[in-house]
């Protein structure tokens, strides 16, 4: 089989950084004909020692502009997948499906003043690709970011999330843009404690984003712990809040993130 009829490119890792034990980041180069929309996942594969190939799914934290790709990964101990790709070292291959998957996008909705992006962990990193994308600015009237850790060392991305209000194209949306980190085995000055649902469910994350999450004026995105996601619908559905379907819009979209 020809590279080019094979369902997938090799691509070469450009960086590699560990932000803590078990989480890190990569980046790496970007097939030219790879397209993808703003909160899609890609498969990745990586060749273990044996010479088979490993494939997992990873959110883009890259925009869909960037000239490379980024992901970011938890290490799951004894895992096949992660123990093999966070070994890899600068210069090493992997290998990315030619086709971008998932429906955690923007045109889920068709309407909404207030966007919700409720994140645990590396479920983090598709909202991010979409805060790098102008379109969410235009769509909505407040963005809120909610980043849920255990610890706050796994705070990942501060950098960019804070730099976000400095880039030229984002300079006069910036101002709707709220960002709610949340840490919940540790106090930590400037975020909230407790899980996303407790802190829905007493209503202290409304109170801190200073606004109601309501279904006439709310969207809500969900990505990371399923157990998160789901006991988070269930409170949602409370409030009259549906997932959104291609033949009947709502106003909730999920992305289970292992």
């Amino acid at each position: 089989m020809s590279a080019s009829e094979e369902k997938f490119t090799r691509q070469t890792l450009l960086d590699v950084q560990p932000l803590t034990p078990s989480l890190f980041t990569l980046r790496t180069t970007r097939d030219a004909g790879f397209r993808f929309r703003a909160g899609q996942f890609a498969r990745l594969g990586v060749t273990k020692a044996d010479g088979s190939t490993v494939w997992r799914a990873y959110s883009m934290v890259s925009s869909p502009f960037d000239e490379f790709l980024e992901f970011f990964s938890i290490v799951v101990p004894g895992g096949e997948f992660t123990s093999e790709l966070s070994r890899l070292e600068v210069g090493d291959t992997l290998m990315v499906d030619r086709q971008a998957f998932g429906y955690l996008t923007l045109d889920r909705f068709v309407d909404g003043r207030d966007l919700w992006l409720l994140s645990t962990g590396t479920g983090v990193a598709p909202f991010l690709s979409i805060l790098q994308d102008f379109e969410v600015w235009e769509k909505f009237e407040r963005i809120i970011l909610v980043y849920s850790v255990r610890e706050a060392r796994e705070l990942a991305y501060q950098a960019l999330i804070d730099g976000l209000a400095d880039r030229d194209y984002l300079a006069e949306h910036a101002h709707k843009l709220q960002f709610i980190p949340i840490v919940t085995r540790e106090p930590h000055p400037g975020a909230l404690n407790g899980r996303i649902t407790l802190l829905l469910e007493n209503g202290e994350l409304e109170r801190a984003a200073g606004v109601d999450m309501t279904a006439e004026h709310s969207r809500v995105m969900l990505c990371g712990n399923p157990q998160m996601i789901e006991d988070t619908r269930n409170l949602l559905k409370a409030r009259e809040m549906r997932l959104s379907l291609s033949r009947r819009p709502g106003q909730v979209a999920v992305e289970n993130y292992w």
